[in-house]
């Protein structure tokens, strides 16, 4: 795990579902806007296929190279549901039955559940893992280390989340501003790089849109200093001033 005094972050999106398209992940907005208010950084996101070697190798370079890596999907009852085992062959642990999990799955009072196979296989976690609570459909999540296992169904990720994200170590919120500029890219380009260079503590991004058949771009500026990023949107707001929407 990276250990310096930026707290960063990685999501990793599984399954096969959202690379054929069909799907449409919500979660990474989500992480993204609640990890920024918690200031930790969102430095990368993946969607990854339901292959081992792939989920694996990748946690294993994730998990080494931020503080924190979350991932959603692959814990139901069906065989691609795969996730719990590539967690537990990248700690190089082994796969157990929880108690723990197997009572919270059970314990749905408006269902009344077999404990089957299916069932059992989404209470099989790595050894020594603890439980995320799963308020909405009672099968739970998990963490070990610096990886958190959340659902991939957006609601019920979200649910998880809430449920540990004030034990996250916390910086300063990341705050951000923006502005529309209505002119191409290609003319603000040179004076939005020499504000950047003068302002290297804040993220500045430009990013093109087309509204009602005009052209400019959303400039955005991003930090933990909001008297410094006022500062900076007004002087982007100076340098293209007859243009500022």
């Amino acid at each position: 795990m990276k250990n310096n005094s930026e707290i960063t972050a990685c999501v990793l999106i599984l399954g096969n579902e959202i690379l054929s398209g069909k799907t449409q992940d919500t979660n990474l907005k989500y992480l993204g806007l609640e990890l920024a208010k918690l200031g930790i950084k969102l430095s990368e996101s993946r969607v990854l296929p339901d292959e081992k070697e792939i989920i694996i190798s990748t946690l294993n370079e994730c998990r080494e190279k931020y503080t924190y890596v979350f991932t959603t999907g692959g814990i139901g009852p069906t065989h691609d549901d795969i996730t719990a085992e590539c967690v537990a062959e990248s700690f190089n642990i082994n796969l157990e039955i929880s108690n723990d999990a197997v009572e919270k799955i059970m314990s749905n009072p408006k269902k009344n559940y077999k404990l089957n196979e299916a069932r059992l296989k989404m209470a099989t976690l790595p050894s020594g893992a603890k439980l995320i609570d799963n308020p909405l459909s009672y099968a739970p999540g998990f963490m070990i280390e610096n990886v958190y296992v959340l659902a991939g169904i957006p609601i019920v990720a979200k649910a998880m989340f809430e449920t540990f994200k004030n034990e996250l170590k916390k910086n300063s919120p990341i705050e951000s501003e923006s502005i529309d500029i209505y002119m191409r890219e290609g003319d603000i380009a040179n004076p939005l790089s020499l504000i950047a260079k003068k302002y290297t503590s804040v993220d500045i991004g430009s990013y093109p849109f087309s509204n009602d058949g005009k052209y400019g771009a959303s400039i955005v500026v991003r930090g933990r200093d909001k008297a410094l990023i006022k500062n900076v949107i007004n002087e982007i707001t100076n340098t293209f001033n007859k243009t500022i929407s």
